[in-house]
Parts: C-alpha cells; structure tokens; sequence
C-alpha cells in the first residue's frame, strides 16, 4: 500500500482542519479514496467527490459506495473522462465538518509509516478497542476511531472486529 499517500493525506486534512477550511483536496489515489470513504462512513467528512483541478459544483453528486463491505467504484459518478494527459489533474475534494464552530476531525494521525509499517491482529485490537495498548498501537480514549487497511478494504477498529480481521494500522482519528 502507497503508506506514504497515506501519511500525506493524514497530515494534510489536520492542517485544512485546523484552518477551517471547508473543502479541501487531496491527490486521486486508491488509497486516499478508500481512506476518504472510511472517514465519510464514520462521520468525519461530509463529502468526497472526485474532480479536477477547481472544485466541483455544489449540485454535483458525491462519490460514495454502495455498500460498505464492498464499494463499487466503477459505478461512481465523474464530471470529465479520465485520460493518460489528464490524470495527474484529477484531485478528491472532501468537505470537511464543524459542530458548533469547532473541526469535527480535531487530530488525524498517522500511526503506520514508510519506516515501520504496524500491524495489528485480531486479538491486538480487540485489546485496543477496549482502551489497553498492544505492541505499536496505543489503546482508544473516548472519541477515537482507529482505521485499517485489511483484505476487505480500509475498515474502522470496530468494524474490523465485527468481521474478524486484522491488518495494517493506517491512522487514529480524534
């Protein structure tokens, strides 16, 4: 997995975060998309939709699979074609969240890096959900959500747990 893409987009949406920006863009990568509909599906981000270089329309539909075992992303509505001279333009606009003045996504960190890539099995975070560290990974405080990357796609600590598998610790999110 592109780790790297990953660490980049972590430390980027903290950033556009704490800017209080609105919407913000990433590059359009597989690993981004999978993490940005990850953070979508647990209430981090308001929207993910795919686009060029200037941010789509206000109408336009968003980006969102149609289940969330297996997202069909072939079926995903885009506004241009995506050729060989264009794809380095092709960028994933999130609209990012605020309650009541505040970032709803307060601190996104990356957990897994290019040096040292951590994985953690089932019964590893079965101890982490319940707050108790395991190897790498530090236990979740109230309020956080840690994502994975698993053979069923990139997947929250929880969900991870209730379809048995394990995998690479990307980030945790507060």
């Amino acid at each position: 997995m592109g780790i790297h893409s990953i660490a980049n987009a972590c430390s980027h949406l903290q950033n556009a975060s704490r800017a209080r920006l609105g919407l913000t863009s990433l590059p359009n990568n597989k690993y981004n998309l999978r993490l940005a509909l990850a953070l979508h599906r647990a209430g981090f981000i308001s929207s993910v939709a795919r686009g060029g270089p200037h941010p789509p329309t206000p109408g336009s539909p968003l980006l969102l699979p149609s289940s969330p075992a297996s997202p069909d992303l072939s079926s995903a509505v885009d506004e241009a074609v995506v050729t060989s001279a264009n794809v380095a333009t092709r960028r994933l606009w999130l609209g990012l969240k605020y309650w009541n003045d505040e970032p709803v996504l307060r601190r996104l960190e990356a957990v897994s890096r290019p040096s040292r890539l951590v994985t953690a099995s089932l019964s590893d975070l079965g101890r982490v959900a319940r707050g108790f560290p395991a190897g790498y990974v530090k236990g979740l405080n109230l309020g956080e959500c840690l994502f994975l990357s698993t053979d069923r796609g990139v997947l929250e600590v929880r969900e991870a747990l209730e379809r048995k598998v394990g995998g690479l610790v990307l980030c945790r999110v507060s």
